[in-house]
């Protein structure tokens, strides 16, 4: 699921004991997951643009063409200048697997954090529906991308991604529900979580993966 995370603190213990209090089913995958691993990362740009890559294919495709990608860049670290400088390569781009429609979106991401249209240095203190309004902004990213944005990369404790299929299934498997649990459903399944919710989604993804 988007970028993996080792780690081996306890950074969200504090949402571990929450969770396992608030829910059965929950403790018994936090007792099995062990601790949640999730960790902030600083590469907006690398990690959007990797977003945009995963559309449509395999995880394991998208991979190796973003290797691919990342490649075509000094130290393999795309910037928004650089992506700029080169996406009007259409042989270059093909090379990496990209097709028109996500050169376009790679463009229209590497212009709106060029212009400062997406505020790197004010962006993990905007608040959560302001992020995500900031990134929808961005031709080939949606509500979901950066409601995934919120919790793997900002690490944003209390995102409910109540349209991931994923979640939805997981909460169906976990809480032995007789169907997939519509938006409100999931919500009001997610109360007693909060403000943990991000955690929970994230044992719900593991713990049935």
């Amino acid at each position: 699921m988007w970028f993996p995370h080792s780690s081996d603190d306890q950074r969200w213990a504090a949402a571990q004991a929450h969770l396992s209090d608030a829910s059965r089913p929950l403790a018994r995958i936090i007792q099995r997951i062990g601790p949640c691993t999730l960790r902030p990362r600083k590469d907006y740009f690398v990690v959007l643009c990797k977003a945009i890559f995963t559309q449509q294919i395999s995880t394991k495709v998208a991979a190796v063409l973003f290797a691919r990608f990342r490649q075509q860049f000094p130290r393999g670290r795309p910037t928004p200048e650089l992506v700029l400088a080169i996406i009007g390569d259409a042989a270059r781009m093909r090379t990496c697997g990209l097709s028109r429609q996500k050169q376009t979106y790679i463009r229209d991401l590497a212009e709106h954090f060029a212009s400062g249209q997406i505020p790197t240095r004010r962006l993990a203190a905007m608040p959560d529906e302001q992020v995500i309004e900031t990134l929808t902004r961005v031709k080939g990213i949606g509500r979901w991308t950066a409601e995934m944005f919120l919790i793997f990369t900002l690490n944003r404790p209390d995102v409910l991604p109540v349209d991931d299929l994923g979640l939805r299934a997981a909460a169906r498997t976990v809480f032995k529900l007789r169907e997939l649990p519509d938006a409100l459903s999931l919500r009001v399944l997610a109360e007693p979580w909060e403000p943990w919710r991000s955690i929970a989604t994230w044992y719900l993804w593991r713990g049935t993966a």
